[in-house]
């Protein structure tokens, strides 16, 4: 590659000295160098430390440490030693869903910020790291929390808020605050599932004998002051339970509703992957009753009806087997 097109090239980069793209730059001097074109070397290593000393002087941020096996323990609660989080390996992350279209792009949006978070930072931009996911339930909340973790290759940790939560003054707090700082650093995804049980509205805690108030006022200080290395997830079924000074330390609120007409259709073809339909089955008549129920509830429909064909020997799925599902969970009622 020439001089000039090789100069252009580094003028363009942005980033600090541990970005991958930097690296490959420093990689191309290195072999300038073995080349014995010293001269080149040195313009194209002068370009790079130029950008260097001004991202850091502009507050470019640092890149994040790779996350390796064994670098982050789990903080135990005081009183009982138990771990504050459960960790959930990748082979065990849900990551095939069937989203409606705008809750997948809002999703990927997550996903692409954090993705590209070096570049938004040298314009002074955070991605998303505090997200709210609500809606009924059964309709893939913590699925699209392992989902996003599972894209971004980021460890996934579950809050255990039988652990969080201690009936002695203070505890409860104290456990919360030691868990979110102990994340601060580390590059992962950290779920706060079923939200409510500690994020409620203080007005409507009365019996709570102030530990939920001093609760929900730690929470609502982490959450302010929260910019770790990770994206930190809530989710809740019951948005209007939440206390409304929540709502505003999120970088963003998604709400995940029932499937639609053409979501249940895809997730039944993908809930029958394994076996045929027959043709008594009309798929979209099925789709059809199907609509309102939660995503949880039609996957085990399906899984049910496949089951019940696999038990009596055939590979493929009947109406009937659809119809008896249906009626062993008392569906056709609510349908």
């Amino acid at each position: 590659m020439n001089q000039s097109l090789l100069t252009r090239l580094f003028k363009t980069i942005d980033g600090d000295r541990n970005a991958a793209l930097l690296k490959v730059a420093y990689s191309i001097i290195e072999d300038e160098d073995r080349r014995g074109h010293t001269k080149v070397a040195a313009k194209l290593r002068s370009i790079l430390d130029d950008k260097l000393k001004k991202g850091t002087r502009s507050g470019a941020p640092r890149t994040l440490k790779p996350v390796k096996e064994g670098t982050f323990k789990v903080p135990l609660d005081r009183r009982h030693q138990l771990p504050l989080a459960t960790h959930i390996e990748r082979d065990h992350l849900r990551h095939k869903m069937v989203l409606p279209p705008k809750v997948a792009e809002k999703l990927g949006r997550i996903v692409k910020e954090y993705s590209g978070r070096e570049r938004l930072a040298h314009f002074g931009l955070q991605p998303r790291k505090r997200v709210l996911l609500y809606g009924p339930s059964g309709c893939g909340k913590s699925m699209a929390a392992e989902k996003i973790a599972w894209e971004l290759g980021l460890p996934f940790y579950k809050v255990r808020f039988d652990s969080i939560i201690s009936s002695y003054l203070g505890e409860s707090a104290a456990n919360l605050h030691s868990l979110l700082e102990s994340t601060r650093n580390y590059p992962c995804v950290l779920l706060l599932d079923e939200f409510d049980i500690i994020g409620k509205q203080r007005d409507l805690s009365a019996n709570d004998v102030g530990e939920i108030h001093r609760i929900v006022n730690v929470l609502l200080g982490l959450l302010e002051e929260y910019n770790g290395e990770g994206i930190l997830i809530a989710t809740t079924n019951l948005e209007d339970s939440l206390d409304k000074a929540l709502f505003r330390r999120f970088d963003d609120l998604i709400e995940m509703p029932k499937p639609e007409l053409a979501q249940v259709r895809e997730i039944l073809k993908m809930s029958f992957s394994a076996l045929t339909l027959d043709a008594t089955v009309d798929l979209k008549a099925y789709a059809k009753r199907l609509v309102g129920l939660s995503y949880a509830i039609i996957v085990k429909v399906a899984q049910d009806a496949a089951k019940e064909a696999v038990i009596t020997a055939r590979s493929s799925i009947s109406s009937a087997d659809l119809d008896k599902v249906l009626k062993e969970n008392r569906l056709n009622s609510h349908l």
